[in-house]
């Protein structure tokens, strides 16, 4: 680099924010090792800067996105009126938690061939790599034309039930209602403003409800954007984490889908078809699993950072440390997202479908969640119990008899033990 410097008459060097603290680091010798001016801009797929992220967060000893998010809406006058939210409030979330029955019908991403340029890549990648995805049936945008008429299409197809059923864990259904504009707000095809714009404007001309657009806003002005101030608020250290002293390794069926539980084996098979899986199947249900388990938090970070298209360091480290495992105590979750079988069947048809009996805390056939979501609780009673979110958890953990948790804790020993087995 120093030659081509010296040969091309090199004044100065400009480069764009990266999205990995390691790649900063980097940028950041350039200018000693150099002896060159490197001017850094900040990166224009975002809507804030870490520094105005650094500056809400202040002093607080906890961040909540719903702060913030609410800052970003007044910044950006997104679904405002004034000085005050449309509808009254800022947040429709429990509105947004129904569960599909079929009705109205699912819409799914618009697709597209691959192109000359594309199938040359996908050749290469045959040809050179043997990874965890497929390439068979590549449908994604590489253009920026082709990304807004992806954008065009959801905000007409999916949008106006993409509030009611965002959470919601059909069987056969990948995407349901949602966008997968992600990858293409995360590589830069598409921009927030332009995507949340165009969501505002089809609630203005009332094509969409208003929990529909609000909650997608969410989405990408306030969790989105937290997310990434989180990651370059915290890092380097942030990654280093594990206030549960997660030790068990990544099960390996994760790379293979080769599980009995239905729910994880659905997810983990879309994960690998389409490198994507909505937020509900992430957290809800692999990440789940893997704190229920106990899996070292680097190696589940690593997982999704290799499987998704949308992955890169600033959104799946936080993500996963953070909201997945509660791997930092709490910085910007306020509990532990862990949950047994239960809220899986509540929120799709999986169970009907499994190997595994959902209604079982304990014996062979009782679904893995619930013995691990017991125990889970009772190991880490210490720490948890006191989090005010978790009294009701644990008021039903004193409820069992002696009996009942020792048998929890052998079937939860028996899975870990066992884990190529479930």
């Amino acid at each position: 680099m120093i030659e081509h410097c010296e040969a091309h008459r090199i004044d100065e060097i400009v480069v764009t924010r990266p999205g990995e603290w390691r790649v900063l680091e980097a940028f950041r010798t350039l200018e000693s090792r150099l002896d060159i001016p490197v001017r850094m801009l900040e990166d224009r797929r975002f809507v804030s800067t870490p520094a105005e992220f650094a500056d809400w967060a202040g002093r607080r000893k906890n961040l909540r996105m719903e702060f913030f998010y609410r800052e970003m809406r007044r910044r950006t006058g997104l679904l405002m009126e004034g000085e005050d939210p449309v509808g009254g409030q800022w947040n429709f979330d429990a509105d947004n938690r129904k569960k599909w029955k079929g009705e109205p019908a699912s819409a799914c991403p618009m697709r597209f061939s691959p192109d000359a340029a594309t199938q040359q890549v996908l050749d290469c990648v045959a040809t050179h790599f043997d990874g965890f995805g497929t390439l068979e049936g590549f449908d994604y945008a590489v253009t920026r034309s082709d990304a807004r008429r992806a954008l065009a299409h959801f905000v007409r197809s999916a949008l106006p039930w993409f509030g009611d059923f965002q959470d919601a864990l059909p069987d056969d259904e990948v995407y349901l209602f949602h966008s997968r504009l992600s990858a293409y707000l995360n590589i830069g095809l598409l921009e927030p403003l332009e995507v949340c714009r165009a969501v505002e404007q089809a609630w203005r001309e009332d094509r969409v409800p208003l929990n529909a657009a609000e909650g997608y806003i969410r989405q990408v002005i306030g969790w989105r954007e937290f997310i990434r101030g989180v990651y370059w608020l915290k890092m380097p250290d942030y990654a280093e984490q594990d206030c549960l002293g997660h030790d068990q390794p990544l099960p390996a069926w994760y790379w293979t889908g080769e599980t009995s539980m239905r729910c994880v084996s659905r997810a983990i098979d879309a994960t690998r078809r389409h490198a994507y899986a909505h937020h509900i199947q992430r957290l809800m249900v692999t990440g789940n699993f893997a704190l229920l388990l106990g899996v070292r938090t680097e190696e589940i970070c690593d997982w999704y950072l290799a499987v998704y298209a949308d992955a890169f360091d600033w959104v799946e480290r936080p993500n996963t440390t953070g909201m997945v495992m509660f791997a930092d105590g709490g910085l910007f979750a306020s509990k532990p997202y862990a949950a047994s079988g239960k809220y899986i069947q509540r929120m799709g048809d999986h169970c009907a479908r499994c190997r595994y009996s959902v209604t079982q805390r304990t014996g062979e056939d009782a679904c893995p969640f619930n013995a691990l979501y017991w125990d889970f609780l009772m190991r880490h009673r210490d720490r948890l119990a006191g989090n005010p979110r978790m009294r009701m958890m644990y008021r039903n953990v004193e409820r069992l008899e002696p009996a009942e948790k020792a048998a929890i804790t052998l079937r939860a020993n028996w899975i870990r033990d066992h884990i190529d087995e479930v």
